[in-house]
């Protein structure tokens, strides 16, 4: 993170910042970050927290550059290999988190939440883009309009078989005219792309997983 360690760890632990980067916009977001960081989060050292199920996230680094490591138990070198929604889903978030610190992007966040059955290629060609891997199945990039792009699969993003995608667009200080032809932009893209296609923003309920 271009960020020392005290900010990555206010990042990390104070809701008006988590909402900035974890997750996507929907109506319960306030009160899942409340549950994960707040009410069931035990401080275990200085600048790391843990679980009940033995993970933990740890923050290094110095005043000008942090790194943020979260570690659950179980994971090896078989990890790479079968699907694991939790940290597939820290592997998203950790990317938002980077682009907000990196970034520092102006405004308030708002995002876009795709997800469909469809191919990595088809999700990846959605937005133009440099595209970075974080591991087989999640994929990120910043689009020519400068809002971050992240693609996770439940199948490795290379396989050729279609299976569930979930695809994150986090913008920043958009107003709700800019954001809402941001939402029928994407929602005429990722229509015909993928099965069972859904569209969330703050005004829906969760996704189901």
């Amino acid at each position: 993170m271009a960020a020392g360690r005290d900010e990555t760890w206010e990042a990390v632990t104070q809701p008006a910042v988590l909402h900035q980067w974890f997750g996507w916009d929907y109506d319960g977001l306030g009160a899942e970050i409340q549950q994960i960081f707040v009410d069931q989060a035990a401080l275990l050292a200085p600048e790391r927290m843990g679980w009940a199920d033995g993970s933990y996230l740890e923050v290094n680094g110095g005043d000008d550059r942090a790194t943020v490591r979260v570690i659950r138990e179980g994971s090896g070198s078989a990890g790479s290999e079968r699907y694991d929604a939790i940290e597939e889903g820290w592997r998203a978030f950790l990317m938002q988190l980077r682009f907000l610190l990196d970034r520092r992007p102006k405004g308030r966040r708002r995002t876009l939440y795709l997800t469909g059955e469809t191919t990595g290629w088809q999700a990846l060609a959605l937005a133009e883009g440099e595209w970075q891997r974080f591991g087989p199945r999640v994929g990120w990039a910043v689009d020519g309009d400068g809002h971050l792009v992240v693609v996770a699969g439940r199948l490795p993003l290379d396989d050729r078989d279609a299976g569930r995608m979930e695809v994150t667009v986090s913008t920043y200080g958009l107003d709700d005219a800019a954001f809402e032809t941001l939402r029928e932009e994407w929602t005429k893209r990722w229509a015909p792309v993928a099965a069972a296609a859904e569209v969330t923003t703050a005004t829906d309920p969760s996704p189901e997983s």
